[in-house]
């Protein structure tokens, strides 16, 4: 930045690009990046413009992705940095305007341990949920899955959901060796959606002609990339041939302190910045990624995902997710000739082959290992002893009314943990309508219990979960 820029590009690091805006703003120099942070915008930088999807629309889409399925509790796994907490910020709301919710966040720092993501996987497989959105990067993500599978949790009953690191990962590898996909089999991704035109094959076709390069295969960042640099090339040439000059001035305010190697004072504002901002926004043409073209909110037109499911050796598309119209198995480009409509009877994929090789869709949640039994109160009768009676046996109790629940319940799916409790003293027929009172009593007073609990906690300057708890 000592020499006389005029724009920059990238970086794709959220973390980076949070602190390299407040350079460019001080500068007014255009930084055209790639970070998907959706906290990233142009009202707190005015001097940054996203040239991929923002994030927002990827958690909004997977949260569409979860209602369709009807799961109403996600665990999310995420890397605790910028574009992990703030990603899984919109996630939750976003799944809670569907009326359902982040159950629980299992960050883990930046560099974790073999054994530090060994434990995240045991506590968030103890839990209730077994929907898991994993919003990491490659490295870290296959390690997750690797420890998933070895501790059981890639089988019948579980869902995987990754946003687009993974697909990016398996994109950009010629090829995949099988034991990396024998770690993903029936997991469900999203990956930006890049129109199948004639520009992009012939693309495709000219970059496996190069010599000396790392891969033959590009994931879609690669395309948004291309299509950076003809941005700023176009707006290039459009800016000067309106006139645009190039002239800078020194930054009072840029200083060096005594020691310091940062060289600031030889830095230097570009004095029309501005001017090519706007000339950068207002551009319109068709790249390889499609329409480049942004919005009110400078974010690109027309976000779309493919919705894909690993599965053998590769991957299959189940549908689109547009911000146009929500779900679909027809290509976004399709849509956007017709009106938009998001409403749910429009809303769907193709089918999913799930962990296990499940074709059944899983339910998305168990009862916890450590979470307490159903409590049923049975009236201690004396009259009518035939429908339930106090007895010896293991559970306490019999009768009619007994062989009737414990039959439902072997009816259902999964397993229901019980125990009855006996209401009365055995000497006269209880009151229903006494054991009503109690039972609603009971649970005000467990309420205002934990509310209290919740208030000490809180004087302390301690945190407390009341709904989990």
């Amino acid at each position: 930045m000592e020499k006389e820029v005029i724009a920059a590009i990238g970086p794709q690091s959220s973390g980076i690009a949070h602190v390299i805006s407040h350079v460019m703003n001080e500068l007014q120099v255009p930084l055209l990046s790639f970070a998907t942070d959706p906290t990233l915008s142009s009202l707190q930088y005015s001097y940054f413009l996203r040239t991929v999807p923002n994030d927002h629309f990827q958690m909004y889409a997977i949260a569409d992705v979860v209602d369709y399925f009807g799961w109403k509790e996600v665990i999310a796994i995420f890397v605790d940095d910028d574009n992990g907490r703030n990603g899984i910020s919109v996630l939750g709301d976003a799944l809670a305007k569907k009326r359902a919710k982040l159950t629980y966040k299992a960050a883990f720092s930046p560099g974790a341990s073999s054994s530090e993501i060994d434990d995240l996987l045991v506590s968030v497989n103890l839990m209730e949920a077994r929907v898991f959105v994993v919003h990491v990067n490659p490295d870290t993500g296959l390690s997750i899955f690797s420890k998933a599978k070895n501790l059981g949790m890639m089988v019948g009953g579980y869902v995987w959901i990754t946003t687009d690191w993974l697909p990016s990962f398996l994109d950009s590898s010629d090829s995949v060796n099988p034991e990396t996909m024998d770690l993903i089999q029936g997991v469900v991704a999203l990956r930006h959606h890049t129109a199948d035109s004639d520009q992009k094959k012939k693309f495709a076709s000219r970059w496996k002609n190069l010599k000396n390069v790392e891969a033959s295969s590009f994931n879609s960042y690669a395309l948004y990339a291309y299509d950076t640099i003809w941005l700023l090339a176009r707006a290039l040439d459009l800016y000067f041939k309106d006139g645009g000059k190039v002239t800078f001035s020194d930054d009072h305010r840029l200083r060096d302190t005594n020691g310091s190697a940062l060289h600031l004072s030889s830095m230097q504002v570009f004095d029309q910045g501005q001017k090519l901002f706007q000339t950068l926004i207002g551009m319109n043409f068709t790249g390889l990624s499609g329409q480049i073209q942004f919005d009110s909110e400078k974010n690109l037109g027309h976000p779309a995902y493919d919705v894909l499911n690993i599965g053998g050796t590769g991957s299959r598309t189940v549908g689109y997710w547009s911000n146009y119209s929500g779900l679909s198995v027809v290509t976004p480009e399709i849509l956007y000739s017709k009106p938009p409509n998001t409403s749910t009877s429009t809303q769907h994929l193709y089918n999913v082959i799930w962990p296990g090789e499940m074709v059944t869709q899983p339910r998305g949640w168990v009862f916890p290992h450590n979470g307490k039994p159903l409590r049923i109160a049975v009236p201690y009768r004396v009259t009518f002893k035939e429908f339930v009676h106090k007895d010896k046996g293991p559970s306490g109790v019999k009768g009619y009314c007994i062989d009737v629940f414990e039959a439902a319940i072997d009816l259902l799916p999964y397993a229901v943990p019980h125990v009855y409790i006996l209401y009365g003293d055995g000497k006269r027929n209880p009151s229903f309508k006494n054991l009503v009172n109690d039972v609603v009593a009971n649970l005000l007073e467990m309420s205002r219990l934990l509310q209290t609990v919740q208030g000490l906690w809180t004087s302390h300057n301690l945190t407390w979960n009341l709904d989990s708890s």
